[in-house]
């Protein structure tokens, strides 16, 4: 099966990499992992659909609300490591040319979901612009994660950016704590964001960042008189690039600093992801 964002050269470049969670599990171990829970009680370790003769009571209803199907929640002594992944699927995200911020972002996404399955760990995505438009819930599975890759390959650039309410509306969805991982141009307000993840934070999340941004954006090219169009809302101005590019740069520049800064004062781990650049290097801030 061929995958637009998981080509097999992909799949050969990862082999050097190891999935390593630092959160919830003991150590930094790919793989199945020992649960934390004492005595004999056992941890959440997937779904399965409902099959006739099943207990009832292990139905989860909140996911029946969502999905309007019967899942059953499996348990194990040995369980998996949790990954999230929220893709900024915004209109701003379509930007970008021959690779748009949008494509390279689910090029990275595809490569982690294959990772984090081959060591038997859960994935799960939210896909989000001013709502989150579409949730996967974990799983670890091959045709868990075919799933999730058709997912990417029929999800274009949407509206304008709203992670904090992206944010606040999956909370409830989480089961346990584990790797929060974030992929977008947070063209959106930094406070408000750093606010939504306080609440992740406190439970023990470790959440990685990774700023999603052309090199066009971060530094403007000399275009001599021209219009720029803002993809989220639809204004257009017209001006020489010249006399403010200095100015631009600096606030761009800015903006970056203050994300990054933000991001240190409170132990997420924050990383500029150019689309002029490998994916790849991406990893070394996950696998460490």
């Amino acid at each position: 099966m061929k995958f637009k964002y998981l080509k097999p050269e992909d799949i050969r470049a990862l082999q050097r990499f190891v999935f390593a969670p630092r959160t919830f599990a003991e150590g930094r171990f790919a793989g199945r992992h020992r649960s934390l829970a004492v005595g004999s009680s056992t941890e959440f370790r997937d779904y399965r659909p409902y099959v006739p003769g099943d207990d009832l009571r292990r139905v989860d209803w909140r996911v029946f609300a969502r999905t309007d199907r019967f899942f059953l929640r499996t348990h194990n002594q040995e369980t998996n490591t949790a990954c999230t992944v929220f893709l900024d699927s915004s209109a701003s995200m379509g930007f970008g040319a021959p690779l748009s911020k949008l494509d390279y972002a689910s090029h990275f996404t595809a490569a982690l979901a294959w990772l984090v399955t081959r060591s038997n760990d859960s994935v799960s995505l939210h896909l989000f612009d001013r709502e989150l438009r579409r949730s996967i819930p974990p799983g670890a599975t091959l045709s868990h994660l075919h799933n999730l890759l058709r997912a990417l390959e029929t999800n274009p650039p949407g509206e304008q950016t709203a992670l904090a309410r992206a944010l606040k509306r999956a909370l409830l969805t989480f089961e346990r704590k584990g790797s929060l991982v974030i992929l977008s141009d947070f063209f959106d307000d930094a406070p408000g964001i750093f606010s939504a993840l306080n609440p992740y934070l406190h439970r023990g999340f470790e959440i990685f960042l990774f700023h999603v941004l052309t090199p066009e954006e971060l530094d403007l090219p000399e275009k001599g008189l021209a219009t720029f169009l803002d993809l989220e809302t639809g204004r257009r101005i017209v001006t020489h690039t010249r006399p403010i590019r200095a100015a631009y740069r600096a606030a761009m520049w800015d903006h970056v600093r203050n994300l990054r800064d933000l991001a240190r004062r409170r132990q997420v781990h924050y990383a500029l992801a150019r689309t002029d650049g490998s994916y790849l290097a991406l990893f070394d801030l996950l696998t460490g």
